[in-house]
């Protein structure tokens, strides 16, 4: 039997990839890119990761954090339902509730009640690093006291990456394309707000305040004209 292969994969292409995998869902696009480095914790926290994005992406599909509800507040401890959400929806939440929490008591404590793959609540402890909160995960309770601003995951896996099983990886990859326009004569004239017309007329946008040199599109387009007639 020949061993599977494992690639190291940095964050840039952890995000992309999760980022226009999750654009295919239902959930709002601002939240949506809110939860695209979770994917990436998870991998490398050594939690589900991307083989779970891949498994759960159908529930995924029709995720949103509607549900999500605050049911009980007491002190520093709190009871929060995510209405059968995943708990990938549910973590910016719990981890906006535990810092607000920290900023009128010592410590705070935070019942995820009603997620899926709980177990995935333990990201809060890489994410947490980062706005400076020490959590961790008992159960299905998140509790955090303040600690230093750090983000050790992210340091390890910018110098190191995350080792993902390269035929997952690949499946991963094909579902992002999945995401993007489909090749064509028109979608290579097309990029950001623009597009070039056959003649090498530019419509979109008509400032110029990047390296877009318009003038070099035109051209271009009217040498391909020239060319061809």
């Amino acid at each position: 039997m020949t061993p599977s292969q494992t690639l190291r994969v940095m964050p840039r292409e952890m995000r992309l990839m999760s980022e226009r995998i999750l654009s295919l869902t239902a959930l709002p696009k601002g939240f949506a890119l809110m939860i695209t480095d979770v994917v990436m914790y998870s991998q490398a926290m050594g939690l589900g990761g991307f083989p779970l994005l891949e498994a759960r992406l159908p529930d995924l599909m029709e995720a949103t954090p509607t549900p999500l509800a605050l049911m009980a507040e007491v002190g520093d401890r709190l009871v929060l339902d995510a209405g059968g959400q995943h708990a990938w929806i549910a973590l910016p939440s719990a981890l906006d509730l535990l810092e607000l929490t920290l900023a009128q008591h010592d410590s705070a404590r935070i019942e995820v009640t009603g997620a899926t793959d709980a177990a995935e609540l333990a990201i809060a402890e890489g994410l947490g690093a980062r706005h400076g909160l020490e959590v961790s995960l008992s159960g299905t309770t998140l509790t955090a006291t303040r600690g230093p601003v750090a983000d050790p995951v992210l340091t390890r896996v910018l110098q190191d990456g995350a080792r993902i099983e390269a035929a997952q990886w690949w499946r991963i990859y094909e579902l992002a394309q999945t995401a993007l326009t489909p090749d064509s004569v028109v979608s290579r004239r097309h990029a950001g707000v623009n597009i070039v017309t056959e003649d090498g007329q530019i419509i979109g946008r008509t400032d110029n305040d990047d390296d877009t040199d318009p003038n070099f599109i035109n051209s271009v387009g009217l040498k391909t004209q020239e060319a061809t007639q």
